[in-house]
């Protein structure tokens, strides 16, 4: 295992390499709970420092729900990390309050100079199904049709084809009769980082949900991957892929950040049943592309609750990903 905690479970997990070392963020939660299904509301976030992806050092909590009444005072859960040009480094992530019992998100930000104390920028809230685009997705909880109002796991980066920023983040469009076609991964643009607009979501189908999406480009190749369970395949995804549904982790081919994006063709990049590798993140190291990802279920049937090892990430002829350590499910 790569990343692990002898008295926490650690799940969603993203990255950062600061010029010299590499920095890995990830959501824990104390194994005294018992039951790891009740880690999501007990959740603070972590961060590690290592120079191969392999070896870590701990360095504690570095991020919690805020104290009192706020949009994050219930949970702070997945989101990424990136330094603007004046060498500030900034996290976007995901929050729920207490008062909607934690079925409305939101996008938060917060900045660090070291990128482990991490400071709220003003109240931290950053981005809601809010304004004229927010017709394009399911902005109220559908309360019977979906377990919550989706806005989470923003992944931001800087906007190849301009001066601003993008943000991709899960979400689900409106409208549509079957939940498991609804999934959506929302987008929102910013020339600054801290003011943003919310846009029409670039992908919208077959899934119910596409989590923890990441966009990069790869060998003149744009992808977002994702991840999602196999309860959540639409009917027409579902006969479309080969392997059948499986859970853990796929991806969209898109002509450019902003699409439009297509499901991959073909059989489930990452997945298994029971799942082996989930919320997983495509890492470019320098020398190649490495996968790393949660353990959900390990050998013995249990949450396994830790980041294993990166396994290889390779581009087939047709412009794929292949992951080069398929995973293996829980015997």
């Amino acid at each position: 295992m790569t990343i692990a905690l002898e008295n926490h479970w650690i799940w969603d997990s993203w990255y950062a390499h600061d010029g010299a070392r590499w920095h890995g963020y990830f959501l824990k939660a104390p194994k005294s709970l018992g039951n790891p299904d009740l880690r999501h509301f007990n959740v603070s976030q972590g961060h590690a420092v290592s120079d191969d992806l392999v070896t870590w050092e701990h360095l504690g909590t570095c991020l919690t729900p805020s104290e009192g009444p706020a949009f994050d005072d219930y949970t702070t859960w997945t989101g990424s990390v990136v330094q603007d040009g004046d060498g500030l480094w900034h996290l976007f992530y995901t929050g729920t309050a207490r008062a909607e019992d934690g079925l409305y998100q939101r996008i938060g930000h917060a900045t660090s100079h070291d990128m482990h104390s991490w400071e709220r920028a003003e109240d931290g809230l950053c981005l809601d199904l809010t304004g004229p685009n927010a017709r394009h997705y399911e902005a109220d909880h559908a309360r019977g049709f979906w377990h919550d109002r989706a806005m989470r796991d923003p992944w931001v980066m800087r906007d190849p084809e301009g001066a601003g920023w993008l943000m991709y983040f899960t979400a689900r469009a409106p409208g549509i009769k079957e939940p498991n076609a609804g999934g959506a991964v929302g987008f929102a643009t910013s020339p600054d980082l801290k003011t943003w607009t919310l846009q029409p979501p670039v992908f919208t189908g077959g899934f119910g949900q596409l989590e923890v999406p990441q966009v990069f480009q790869h060998q003149g190749h744009w992808f977002c991957l994702f991840c999602t369970a196999a309860e959540h395949f639409s009917k027409a995804q579902a006969e479309a892929t080969p392997s059948g549904p499986v859970t853990g982790n796929h991806y969209l081919i898109g002509e450019g950040p902003r699409g439009p994006w297509k499901i991959a063709p073909g059989n489930f990049l990452d997945g298994a049943l029971p799942c082996f590798r989930y919320a997983a993140r495509i890492v470019d190291t320098g020398e190649g592309l490495v996968i790393l990802g949660f353990n959900d279920y390990a050998p013995d049937g249990e949450f396994g609750g830790f980041v294993l090892d990166p396994a290889p990430v390779t581009l087939d002829d047709n412009g794929l990903l292949r992951v080069e350590q398929p995973p293996k499910a829980a015997e």
